[in-house]
């Protein structure tokens, strides 16, 4: 990930709000009028990513989940802003998954599951466990005088990915099948990348097998930094302490877990509730964000977790106000609508915990079934 955010100066707690001055943000008036229509969206989004991070935690009985290696997380780059995991053998046994999975599943995904069937590889049945990072492109710039005035805290206009999927393959055989199509290639530390593309586009991606176990995809730079770490040339994510702090403490909490440095936190809440920051408070108090845990476990259905942290106590206290009023306005907005969606809102909790804001959510087997079926979930990450 990347540079922090600076720490806020010692402030005097103010009283919190009390619910009914809370909800009060919400009060008739033609500008919050048009701030709930649009808070109303914002919060149909946030519910959907909600689930659609949980995707994974779903099964008939409750399970343990082991967590990913540090052999394989210390392969990733040491700059990484979005460090994320999913338990995909997992995902499969969930009898709606393939449902959810053909409303949700990027094109591009899609286009590299293809890319490996070619080669007689069985996405659904060779990978068992996905780790992808993000890394902003101002971070991976050439000029190290541009790179460092990038900043680094701010949401970033672009990025690149890199990827291990986990499972069992055939190295052999598969690289000589890539080989006999002459695909396009590159070299590196005696590995060959092969290119699903021309190999020469600025979004061209390429995989290699890092041995029988590990596939490893993504933008060319960063398979060639993955390579370099594991030569001990660059610096792992494992020597980020702060964003590995955070994995530490998530890894292995669920099946399904991500964590966010403060400028994909930004990127995040940005997306989910927008319209949040048009009150320049709210607006002051994501600014201040450090970074987001996100989590889910399975149980009879499944639980997700988001951990929000904040600049500090009296931040997350403002700020869980805002996304409980906002939550408990939809629920109402939803009541005749899509009933299902303002049951799974009456389920979600928000509270503030020291410099975090925890929202929990838990959802059936049964309410994932009509969600799905009513194209809730109906959008691309």
């Amino acid at each position: 990930m990347v540079g922090r955010a600076e720490e806020n100066p010692r402030r005097r707690p103010k009283a919190a709000p009390t619910k009914t001055q809370s909800l009060n943000i919400f009060s008739p008036g033609p500008r919050k009028e048009l701030f709930m229509q649009k808070w109303n969206e914002a919060m149909k989004r946030f519910a959907a990513a909600c689930a659609l991070l949980a995707l994974a935690a779903a099964s008939g009985r409750p399970v343990k989940a082991t967590g990913l290696g540090a052999d394989t997380i210390g392969l990733f780059p040491k700059d990484v802003g979005e460090f994320a995991y999913a338990d995909l053998k997992k995902a499969r046994t969930m009898k709606w998954y393939p449902a959810l999975e053909q409303q949700m599943l990027p094109e591009r995904f899609k286009q590299f599951e293809k890319f490996l069937a070619a080669a007689g590889i069985d996405t659904n049945s060779q990978v068992d466990e996905l780790a992808w990072g993000l890394v902003p492109e101002s971070m991976l710039s050439k000029d190290p005088a541009t790179g460092a005035a990038a900043p680094t805290d701010a949401p970033p206009d672009s990025e690149e990915i890199v990827g291990i999927a986990l499972g069992g393959y055939n190295p052999d055989s598969t690289e000589a099948y890539f080989k006999a199509q002459k695909l396009p290639t590159a070299k590196s530390h005696g590995y060959t990348l092969f290119a699903f593309g021309s190999g020469v586009g600025p979004n061209d991606l390429f995989f290699f097998f890092v041995d029988s176990n590990k596939a490893a995809f993504g933008h060319r730079r960063l398979l060639e930094k993955l390579i370099a770490v594991r030569y001990g040339e660059e610096d792992s994510l494992l020597r980020n302490d702060k964003l590995y702090n955070l994995i530490n403490e998530v890894n292995g909490s669920g099946v399904v877990w991500a964590v966010l440095d403060p400028a994909y936190t930004k990127l995040a809440m940005g997306q989910l509730a927008p319209e949040v920051q048009q009150f320049p408070e709210a607006a002051k108090l994501v600014a201040r964000m450090q970074a987001m845990i996100i989590s889910a476990t399975a149980s009879s259905g499944m639980d997700a977790k988001f951990q929000a942290v904040c600049g500090s106590t009296e931040d997350a206290n403002t700020l869980s106000q805002l996304m409980a009023a906002g939550l408990l306005y939809k629920k109402y907005q939803t009541a005749k609508d899509n009933p299902e969606l303002g049951t799974l809102l009456d389920q979600t909790n928000v509270v503030p915990s020291g410099d975090r804001v925890v929202i929990r959510m838990s959802v059936s087997d049964e309410q994932m079934t009509t969600l799905i079926k009513k194209n809730t979930f109906a959008f691309k990450m």
